[in-house]
């Protein structure tokens, strides 16, 4: 009888150690490291919540830089859209340049800048250069009206005037837009003879045809100045279309 209860006991012992052993483990009693596993898996969990959290408010951000930029050129657009006002802008600061224009509306003498001076490569010609100043086109006539004389007479019925090109015709007037120059070519001596001396002005109107002869303008030609048959040409846009013109005048 004593052998049975001995073995009641020991079984009974092993049954209780069992239901220990199972109730530390549920507790995650060990050293293991299952226990940290848990809070390790959580927290990558969070992690991984957090990160996605924070993608997406990187999304909205990003979807907000791509409207805030979206906004930013179409500001950009519309402000690029002024294009009205610049035009606008445009015209107003360079006045009308249409030849149509300059047709209609003689030049006056206080839009105008006028030089004479030698020119380049000639010993008896010179160039006339008519400069509009003014804001908008204008027109002159042909050629400028010029004459040659003495600086100190006092009758100037004498002075001498040159040979134009004949068989003019076409446009109403010559066509100066602003900031440009209208250029005629004077030749005093065409054929280098021995001319008179005592020429030492050249006496300029631009406009011939709508000037007043208070608007001439008086030039220096200097010393040892010969003039012998002297020849004009219209006004042209450059020297070289000028002396063309010279060349013409004096034919029909």
């Amino acid at each position: 009888m004593r052998t049975i209860r001995t073995r009641k006991h020991t079984a009974a012992l092993g049954a209780l150690t069992a239901v220990l052993a199972l109730a530390l483990t549920a507790c995650g009693g060990d050293d293991t490291g299952t226990k940290s596993a848990g809070p390790a898996g959580d927290a990558a969990s969070a992690a991984t919540s957090t990160d996605g959290s924070r993608s997406d408010d990187a999304s909205k951000t990003t979807g907000d830089s791509k409207s805030g930029g979206t906004a930013q050129n179409a500001g950009a657009t519309k402000a690029g859209a002024s294009k009205t006002g610049a035009t606008g802008g445009t015209a107003n600061a360079g006045g009308n340049t249409s030849d149509s224009y300059a047709y209609k509306h003689p030049c006056k003498s206080s839009d105008l800048s006028v030089r004479v001076y030698p020119r380049e490569g000639s010993a008896t010609q010179h160039v006339i250069e008519v400069n509009n100043t003014g804001a908008n086109s204008c027109g002159l006539s042909y050629f400028p009206r010029v004459s040659l004389g003495a600086s100190k007479a006092s009758d100037h019925s004498g002075d001498i005037t040159p040979a134009v090109p004949g068989g003019l015709g076409g446009a109403p007037a010559y066509p100066v837009k602003p900031k440009t120059a209208a250029i005629a070519v004077i030749d005093l001596n065409p054929g280098g003879k021995n001319g008179v001396t005592w020429v030492d002005e050249m006496n300029v109107l631009p406009d011939g045809d709508h000037m007043a002869n208070a608007d001439t303008q008086n030039f220096p030609l200097g010393p040892d100045v010969k003039v012998g048959d002297p020849k004009l040409g219209l006004y042209r846009s450059t020297v070289a279309e000028a002396v063309s013109s010279m060349q013409s005048a004096g034919k029909s």
